[in-house]
């Protein structure tokens, strides 16, 4: 009888290796590819698991200036895995033990916001790994292992490979540390945060200033010689492709708060030679 046991539970753990979802954006910095991450602010399954069908590379789920819960991101990642994209999921500045319950969840990916300086990323690192790599603790009954269905030393292995650490370069202190950040191993992106950068540097909203194009150039330049990938926000399809000519393996791109402004505006101005009139209090 417990022979038969052993056989059931090995013979459904198979199956849900089978069918456990990899990650494409490991998948991609693997094989020298860029990833494409959307950003959703609004806080609706739905949402979530239609662009994950989409299939997009990954869904960038910030819980730094937004006041979803845990439980809140967790339901929208549970959403996401009936598609194929990535959940990136952006904790507060100095969040380290919620990193932990993030990935149980089913993150594949934090993003770290303001890092200042190389022991920063290395606690940062420290908390997303497991032994040895870091000090991250074993839980097994959530959905990142999935629930059980793999041994410790196996899971942890794989989540340690799987799991991608990005570290967001958007203060003057991260800055001038970022070629000391991007040698600490574990970190896979730097990605440059322009508008804090762009407050923090006395240029606030000038994207195009030389000191913001300068911090571009040095956050490329300390990624490419650490053979980790770079990235940043994108404002425009062709700001997209001067990202890709420029070596930038990650690209985020558009929000659904804009989506449905520009939308909305564009209804506006499609329809007011009809006569309707818009009590618009946006400006």
């Amino acid at each position: 009888m417990a022979d038969a046991i052993v056989l059931v539970r090995t013979r459904f753990i198979l199956l849900l290796k089978a069918v456990m979802r990899s990650s494409r954006i490991r998948h991609n910095l693997n094989n020298n590819l860029p990833s494409l991450v959307t950003t959703l602010h609004f806080l609706d399954e739905a949402l979530f698991e239609m662009t994950s069908l989409m299939g997009f590379d990954g869904i960038w789920l910030d819980l730094e200036h937004h006041s979803g819960s845990d439980e809140t991101a967790a339901r929208m990642m549970r959403a996401v895995r009936c598609g194929t994209s990535d959940v990136v999921v952006r904790p507060a500045k100095g969040e380290f033990l919620r990193m932990g319950r993030l990935l149980e969840a089913g993150a594949d990916a934090i993003m770290y916001p303001q890092c200042d300086n190389a022991a920063e990323a290395e606690q940062l690192v420290q908390w997303i790994k497991f032994p040895p790599m870091g000090r991250r603790g074993f839980d097994g009954a959530n959905a990142d292992v999935p629930y059980f269905s793999q041994p410790i030393s196996e899971y942890i292995a794989e989540a340690n490979q799987r799991n991608v650490v990005i570290v967001q370069i958007e203060t003057a202190a991260g800055l001038d540390a970022v070629e000391s950040i991007a040698k600490v191993p574990g970190v896979d992106i730097l990605m440059m945060g322009p508008a804090d950068l762009s407050l923090q540097l006395g240029v606030p909203g000038q994207f195009e200033h030389a000191l913001l194009r300068d911090a571009q150039h040095r956050i490329a330049l300390a990624a490419q010689e650490n053979h980790i990938a770079w990235g940043r926000p994108a404002g425009s399809v062709n700001q997209v492709q001067q990202l890709l000519d420029q070596g930038a393996k990650w690209i985020c791109f558009g929000a659904d708060i804009v989506f449905v402004k520009s939308a909305l505006e564009k209804m506006q101005a499609d329809l007011k030679p009809f006569g309707f009139e818009f009590k618009n209090q946006l400006g």
